[in-house]
């Protein structure tokens, strides 16, 4: 590989990444507005934290510094920058890997703890604002109600459900959406995947080279 297509590969990396930190950038700062907001409020009281604007927060976060490393790594042509950036993307690709096989595995679990915890959220829904905000915002969002319907709200349904009394329940209609987009969201999965696989191979074809590049000038 000679020095033009070493400097390609360099530039192709540099932008890449940059692309990314931009949109990390995108995904904190709309998170940061999500928790100034606090529009979703807490669904689950078992897990505080998990709100979407700490699930964007970190998300943003993650993207954020592996861009960096993989920006700042190609354009200074840093072996210490390129090898970290290629070992996050590694750790990132092992745990989503790992991740979508407790899924599978756990499935059934899943479903039973969600249920389980929406319906004591449900149960908190006039006794806690944070519970009130985060059910209307479900509710007005996807126009549903309850967990399986109406029928899930003993004393009335609240003003955030639609007026349909056949309407369908938040739960069963998000498993719905996720099951009848499971072909597209398979899809993005992998495309994620195959990206990650990419900027590692990039990144370590570039480590790669540079040694090779300093050995022939004699450094």
């Amino acid at each position: 590989m000679g020095m033009s297509s070493l400097k390609l590969l360099k530039y192709v990396l540099f932008f890449f990444n940059l692309l990314f930190w931009i949109c990390g950038c995108c995904i904190l700062g709309f998170g940061i507005y999500l928790l100034i907001h606090n529009n979703f409020g807490v669904l689950f009281h078992n897990l505080p934290s998990l709100t979407l604007g700490n699930v964007f927060v970190i998300v943003g976060s993650i993207i954020m510094v592996v861009a960096f490393l993989g920006c700042m790594g190609s354009i200074k042509e840093n072996k210490c920058l390129l090898m970290s950036f290629f070992i996050l993307l590694l750790i990132i690709l092992l745990a989503e890997v790992i991740l979508a096989i407790l899924l599978f595995v756990y499935e059934q679990k899943l479903n039973e703890y969600v249920a389980k915890g929406l319906t004591d959220s449900i149960h908190r829904y006039h006794s806690d604002n944070s519970t009130k905000a985060a059910w209307d915002s479900i509710q007005s969002f996807l126009q549903c109600c309850g967990i399986n319907g109406t029928s899930d709200w003993t004393s009335g349904p609240p003003a955030s459900c639609p007026s349909d009394p056949n309407v369908e329940g938040c739960y069963a209609k998000a498993r719905l959406w996720f099951h009848s987009n499971f072909l597209y969201i398979g899809i993005i999965t992998i495309c994620v995947c195959v990206i990650e696989v990419l900027g590692m191979s990039f990144a370590l074809t570039l480590n790669c080279q540079i040694d090779k590049t300093s050995q022939s000038i004699g450094l």
